[in-house]
């Protein structure tokens, strides 16, 4: 990149940094334990950790409470394989959780865990059984004590965890049927897979604001063709209490301004409904054939069709140039 107007001279500065390649070059970190007590080195059989994707040479490291071992993310490069290793303090390596899909482990943002040191029990989240879910693995065997969540439909973020109830706060999607499946709806479940509730309701994607206490929540909930609804909710089984604010879009609809349109289209199997915008432009003659503009940033890693009310001035814009705006995953 170029810096313009470097302090420390009168002409602009080229930076420039390495962007390694498939193929290129990559650090290869070994780990050592080293014993104050005798002062001795153990080295730690790299099998399990033989070709890490990292390009500073560091691996993540977390120490057991007791510190009789340490606990090592493992990122295969390709991403098609993600361990967490246990080492103890004389350098012996196990895994205490394994993931190897025959596609690639969303590493970014599907290897969220939470460590429950004195129950001996790691929670995790993965995609083993085709759909992200959490688990919860013992961590001295590595075994899975059980599936904390299980479904079609996924785990897309962990809200709270409640280690004194056993219970797990969680966002998902697809969880409530005949709904669009990208619309984020709060539940909770025990740690041993019982007792799941769903604690939103409304047929949009919500956002939730807990009481001090979490006996109660603001539920706000919207989609690109319904404004903001407030709802104060009870914590303990999801009941609307009452309705506290509506948005209203009177003067944005006066100025012109028109509402997204939801649709869904079949996927080329045939039978996946694939969810989507359409935008019209404010002046649109019902007469007249328009030019489509399909807004669209690719990949299988994210989602870009917006899901909450918005302005959404970018797609409005082109639309108002003469064009009709979809955007679809």
């Amino acid at each position: 990149w170029i810096e313009a107007a470097p302090k420390d001279q009168l002409q602009p500065k080229l930076h420039s940094h390495t962007y390694p390649k498939p193929g290129d070059a990559l650090p290869r970190p070994l780990l050592r334990v080293f014993a104050v007590d005798g002062f001795r080195q153990y080295d730690v059989d790299p099998a399990l950790y033989a070709n890490p994707f990292t390009e500073s040479g560091t691996m993540d490291v977390q120490w057991a409470p007791d510190g009789q071992e340490f606990y090592v993310d493992y990122n295969q490069r390709g991403h098609q394989v993600y361990r967490i290793l246990a080492v103890n303090r004389t350098g012996q390596v196990r895994s205490v959780v394994e993931e190897a899909p025959k596609t690639m482990v969303d590493w970014t943002a599907k290897t969220w865990r939470h460590w429950l040191h004195p129950r001996g029990e790691l929670l995790w989240m993965s995609e083993r059984s085709g759909w992200c879910h959490l688990w919860r693995i013992d961590i001295a065997t590595g075994t899975v004590k059980n599936p904390i969540t299980q479904g079609n439909w996924v785990v897309r973020s962990v809200e709270h965890v409640d280690e004194e109830r056993q219970q797990v706060w969680f966002f998902a999607g697809g969880i409530r049927p005949g709904q669009d499946p990208y619309y984020l709806h709060l539940a909770r479940v025990n740690m041993d897979g019982t007792g799941l509730v769903v604690l939103t309701e409304g047929d949009g994607t919500h956002k939730v604001q807990f009481s001090p206490d979490r006996r109660w929540f603001l539920d706000t909930w919207s989609r690109v063709d319904q404004p903001p609804i407030t709802e104060l909710r009870s914590a303990t089984d999801g009941r609307k209490v009452l309705e506290l604010e509506r948005a209203d879009i009177t003067r944005l609809l006066a100025s012109g301004w028109s509402i997204p349109e939801r649709f869904t289209a079949k996927g080329r199997d045939g039978s996946t409904d694939i969810h989507g915008i359409l935008i019209r432009p404010s002046h649109l003659d019902p007469k007249v054939g328009y030019p489509v503009i399909e807004e669209i940033y690719a990949g299988p890693q994210g989602a870009f069709v917006p899901k909450e009310f918005g302005r959404w001035t970018r797609q409005h814009a082109l639309a108002e140039l003469g064009f009709v705006v979809v955007q679809i995953d």
